[in-house]
């Protein structure tokens, strides 16, 4: 069974405290560590059984809620903001500070960094910026964005923050960014079921205090300037090409256009000239591979990967 425990950092911001989690192995030392990064509008906390599961098999996990996420954001204002310049990159220092404190702890032993949707763009800038930091790389719900359509994301965004402010919310950006993602899904409950098919998730997910809602303009220009920063040509070529990458995603995830998306990201990694990549869709998967029907053969496979690279 799994030992749990909390604790905080300084931000790379100077001005937060960075909630984080720890599972790990209740019986001997870890064989390696995973560290977790969470998506948009969510926080860490909703990985717990994948982060149990992971540690019954003898890994150390590591999981941190980001800048204006989970436990981490103190106040409804900040709620979905990174900060009022950088946010992206603070954000990527906070995540390589928790890297450098799981290495500190657990020395010696192969580190795995997992990331999911938002959190897999980050994990894509980590391997750009800390090239070689990790044994391997675990991308889930990732995508590939045109660049014209981040061009005109960030457009408007940035309009909207002149008329709102930063940390204004704005619906139409909102609905630019999200409101396209259940078009595929017949008789949809709730505008969040592109998430997945396990309707408990999605309710629970809705119920959520500290999931959901309209991001601020900040964050979404953060993170749209973070995917054109991942897609360019001359930053893929500063990844370790012998870091081994898996891509993972549901097959009818419209965040990486239903496969199509997955499959580009993959192919640029590539093209980039990195030596093992692989790639699983899964049909029926929506967006969450880790909460669908069939979740267990997903932790198996995950696990399954990560100790072929052990």
């Amino acid at each position: 069974m799994a030992v749990f425990q909390e604790f905080t950092f300084p931000s790379s911001d100077c001005k937060n405290h960075i909630h984080c989690c720890r599972w790990t192995p209740d019986d001997g030392e870890p064989r390696g560590v995973v560290q977790l990064a969470h998506g948009i509008a969510e926080h860490i906390m909703r990985y717990d059984a994948f982060a149990r599961f992971l540690a019954d098999n003898g890994f150390a996990v590591f999981g941190n809620d980001h800048l204006g996420h989970g436990k981490t954001c103190e106040s409804e204002e900040d709620y979905c903001y990174f900060a009022d310049e950088l946010g992206w990159f603070l954000a990527l220092e906070d995540m390589h500070r928790l890297h450098e404190r799981a290495c500190d702890e657990y020395p010696g032993i192969p580190c795995f960094l997992f990331g999911h949707s938002m959190g897999s763009f980050l994990a894509r800038t980590f391997l750009i910026n800390y090239p070689g930091e990790v044994t391997g790389c675990i991308l889930s719900g990732t995508g590939q964005q045109a660049p014209e359509l981040c061009n005109a994301g960030i457009l408007v965004a940035k309009g909207e923050s002149l008329r709102l402010g930063k940390r204004g919310r704005s619906p139409l950006v909102n609905k630019l960014c999200f409101a396209n993602y259940n078009v595929r899904i017949r008789a949809p409950r709730t505008d969040c079921d592109w998430l997945t098919r396990e309707e408990g998730v999605v309710d629970a997910y809705v119920a959520d205090r500290l999931c959901g809602g309209i991001p601020t303009n900040g964050l979404v220009i953060d993170m749209l300037n973070g995917i054109r920063y991942i897609q360019k040509r001359s930053n893929l070529q500063k990844m370790d090409k012998k870091t081994p990458v898996l891509f993972l995603s549901g097959a009818e995830d419209p965040v990486g256009e239903y496969g199509k998306g997955v499959m580009k990201a993959c192919q640029s990694f590539r093209a980039a000239g990195c030596a093992d990549v692989t790639m699983k869709l899964y049909t029926g998967g929506r967006h969450e591979m880790l909460n669908e029907l069939n979740k267990d053969e997903v932790y198996r496979d995950v696990l399954k990967w990560i100790e072929a690279k052990i």
